[in-house]
C-alpha cells in the first residue's frame, strides 16, 4: 500500500516538473519571438535582450514625459499670445470707436457752421436789398442836387463797408472751420493707419496661433483638451480697416460777392 502511495506521489511530482518545464519553454519561446532572437539562444543572451528592451521602454517613457512637458509649455505660450491678441483687438475697437465719434462730431460741427453761415449771408442779402430800396427812395425824393449826390456817395460807401465787414466775418468763420476740419482729417488718417497696422498684426498672430495649435495636436494625449483658437472676425476687421465715411461732408463753398450798384 505504501509503495503505491509513493509511486503516485512520484508520478505527480514528475508531471508537475514536466508541466513547469513546458511552461518555461513556452515563455522562453514567446520572449525570443517578441525580442526577435534565435529560439536556441542562451539565457545570458535572452537576459541582455530583455535588459535592452527595458531600457528602450524606459527611454520611451522619458521621451513621452518630455514631450508632454514641452506641449504644456507651448500651450501656455499659445494661451498667452491669444490673450494678448484679444487685448490688442479690444484696443483697436476702442480706438476705432473714438475716431468714429470724433469724425461724427466734426461733421455735425461743420453742418452747424454751414447753417449759421447761410443764415448770416441771407441777412446780409436782406440788408442790401433794403438799402437798395432806400437808395431808390432817396434818389426819387432828393433828385440829383450836389447835396443829394454827396449823401448818396456816403450812404453807398457805408453800405459797401458794412457788406465787406459781413463778408470778412463769414469768411473768417469758414476758414476757421476748414482748419479744424483739416486737423480732424489728419488725426482720423493717423488713427486709421494705426488701426490697419494693428489689424495686420492681429491677422498674423491668428495665423501663427492656428499653426501652433495644429503642431501641438500630435504632441498631447488628447487633442480635444487643447483650447480652440477663436475664429477670426473678418467682418469686424474689415470694418476697422475701412470705416464708413460721411459722403455728405464736403468742403464749404466760398460765399459769392453781392453786387452793389
Amino acid at each position: 500500500m505504501r509503495n503505491d502511495v509513493s509511486q503516485a506521489q512520484h508520478d505527480l511530482q514528475l508531471k508537475v516538473w514536466k508541466e513547469l518545464a513546458i511552461s518555461k519553454q513556452i515563455l522562453m519561446r514567446a520572449a525570443t519571438d517578441a525580442l526577435k532572437l534565435n529560439p536556441e539562444c542562451t539565457q545570458e543572451e535572452l537576459k541582455e535582450a530583455l535588459e535592452g528592451a527595458l531600457k528602450k521602454v524606459a527611454k520611451a517613457d522619458s521621451d513621452l514625459f518630455n514631450s508632454k512637458e514641452e506641449a504644456k509649455v507651448a500651450i501656455t505660450a499659445l494661451e498667452q499670445k491669444l490673450a494678448a491678441s484679444e487685448q490688442a483687438l479690444a484696443a483697436i475697437q476702442k480706438e476705432a470707436a473714438e475716431a468714429q465719434a470724433a469724425h461724427e462730431r466734426a461733421v455735425q460741427q461743420l453742418a452747424n457752421v454751414r447753417a449759421a453761415a447761410s443764415v448770416e449771408l441771407q441777412k446780409v442779402k436782406d440788408r442790401l436789398a433794403e438799402r437798395e430800396q432806400s437808395l431808390k427812395a432817396i434818389n426819387a425824393a432828393l433828385a440829383d442836387t450836389p447835396e443829394n449826390v454827396l449823401k448818396k456817395l456816403n450812404t453807398l460807401k457805408k453800405q459797401k463797408q458794412e457788406e465787406a465787414d459781413s463778408r470778412r466775418q463769414v469768411e473768417a468763420a469758414l476758414n476757421t472751420l476748414r482748419a479744424e476740419k483739416q486737423k480732424q482729417d489728419v488725426k482720423t488718417a493717423d488713427v486709421q493707419r494705426n488701426c490697419t497696422t494693428l489689424v495686420e498684426r492681429y491677422r498674423d498672430l491668428h495665423a501663427l496661433s492656428l499653426k501652433l495649435h495644429e503642431q501641438l495636436q500630435p504632441l498631447v494625449e488628447d487633442a480635444k483638451s487643447l483650447s480652440a483658437v477663436p475664429e477670426l472676425d473678418t467682418k469686424l476687421l474689415e470694418a476697422i480697416e475701412q470705416p464708413t465715411t460721411d459722403k455728405t461732408s464736403k468742403q464749404p463753398a466760398r460765399p459769392g460777392r453781392a453786387a452793389s450798384r
